[in-house]
């Protein structure tokens, strides 16, 4: 087989292909073998139907097979005498398929970047990770204040911070009504628009009040952007926020504490692992983006797609989760391909500059650390490790865990070696 390979561009590959008469002709007699035993004509049982009247009546179905079994093997093979590993689909290109001659065709493929890799240890990062204050710890204590707050009905006129039940009617310009009734919000939390949230202060339970409202230009609907519309709005109850008292009693209600003190001890424990991991990332990044400053290289576009193409699907699903359905939005993709690809392309660098750095070092993450991930992976969703291992494998996950765990020894090597000034 004859395979010549022409750099088109730094991750661009063009590869002309050619079989020789041979190997296409073993493949054209297998096609007709396997067309011949389905092949049905009147006059003749399935699978008896004589060679010349296969090659009469079902040439395009003998064609079909060959193209599909041969062009896949001809290819992984050239790939394999070229040396070459394609990060996407082959764009084929000038195909040639016909009996008793050469199988040929082009074929334009990405591939990752040749890295020259300038000194990568030693390098100088500006970081000071910092510890956890008792104001932080009071913080998350009043967070958590709210999360037990309970709501009592009162007589008095609704205000901020209290929570409403109210039923509604809203009307946009050129658009139906829409009725609800026992809808409850809070305040001042910015959860409604901010004319209706306007309206209900000052009203006991049992006012109504109507109001002018304007949607707004970037509103989730399209169609409302921009609409002006009224509201009415009769307030059904008005419930008084009552927050518990940050004592000892509190900390029981919380689970396994006896005091208040257990409580900010756990606290500030939860936090510092938080603030370290957050640390840890912050430093890795700052490391990354030096040692991208110092090595300049194209990436393929193929892997750039994939990652915004992730993105996407990140987002889409995000939506789905909060209620929202994907495919009730107008996307303007074009738009949001613009906005994704540039921080898309340095996730791509990122990744492919660590992995030259993985392969100078001869990193690899051991079985025993990929076993004890996936134990960890195990006690969490409280399943045995082997089926988890098997269930990893199946869909592809092993792979990547094997993976990340390879970044991340990467990291941790790049980091050792980092001058690291606070």
């Amino acid at each position: 087989m004859k395979v010549a390979v022409e750099e088109l561009e730094s991750c661009k590959r063009r590869l002309a292909v050619e079989a020789p008469v041979d190997v296409v002709q073993k493949e054209w007699e297998r096609a007709y073998g396997r067309v011949q035993k389905r092949a049905s004509l009147p006059g003749f049982r399935r699978g008896h139907v004589p060679r010349s009247l296969v090659k009469l009546h079902f040439a395009d179905d003998v064609r079909r097979e060959v193209a599909e079994h041969l062009i896949p093997d001809v290819y992984r093979q050239a790939l394999s005498e070229a040396r070459i590993a394609p990060v996407n689909e082959p764009d084929l290109q000038n195909l040639t398929l016909e009996e008793n001659a050469p199988l040929s065709f082009t074929a334009v493929v990405e591939v990752k970047p040749a890295i020259t890799l300038a000194d990568y240890r030693g390098v100088d990062v500006e970081h000071a990770a910092s510890s956890i204050t008792d104001a932080e710890v009071g913080e998350t204590l009043e967070r958590m204040r709210e999360q037990h707050a309970e709501f009592r009905s009162v007589e008095r006129a609704a205000a901020a911070g209290d929570l409403v039940v109210v039923d509604y009617t809203l009307a946009p310009a050129d658009h139906e009504p829409t009725t609800a009734t026992g809808y409850h919000f809070l305040v001042g939390s910015g959860t409604v628009l901010a004319e209706i949230d306007a309206a209900v202060v000052g009203l006991r339970a049992g006012d109504e009040r109507d109001v002018s409202l304007r949607f707004a230009d970037d509103h989730r609907m399209e169609s409302l952007r921009g609409k002006s519309g009224t509201a009415h709005v009769k307030v059904g109850e008005v419930k008084e926020k009552i927050l518990p008292t940050l004592d000892d009693e509190f900390a029981k209600a919380l689970g396994d504490f006896d005091t208040l003190e257990a409580v900010r001890t756990e606290v500030r424990k939860q936090l510092e692992a938080a603030r370290e991991t957050e640390s840890r990332r912050a430093l890795e990044d700052k490391l990354v983006d030096a040692l991208l400053a110092r090595h300049e290289f194209a990436v393929p576009d193929a892997m750039v797609m994939r990652q915004v193409a992730h993105q996407v699907e990140h987002t889409r699903d995000r939506l789905r989760r909060q209620g929202v359905d994907p495919e009730a939005i107008q996307w303007d993709y074009t738009k949001i391909m613009g906005e994704l690809r540039p921080a898309a392309e340095k996730a791509v660098r990122r990744a492919l500059l660590l992995e030259a750095i993985a392969d100078k070092e001869a990193i690899a993450p051991t079985e025993d650390e990929l076993e004890a991930e996936i134990d960890k992976f195990a006690r969490a969703s409280q399943r045995p490790a082997p089926a988890v291992r098997r269930m990893m494998e199946k869909n592809g996950d092993l792979e990547a865990l094997r993976h990340g765990l390879r970044e991340r020894k990467t990291l941790d090597i790049l980091i050792e070696h980092a001058r690291i000034k606070a």
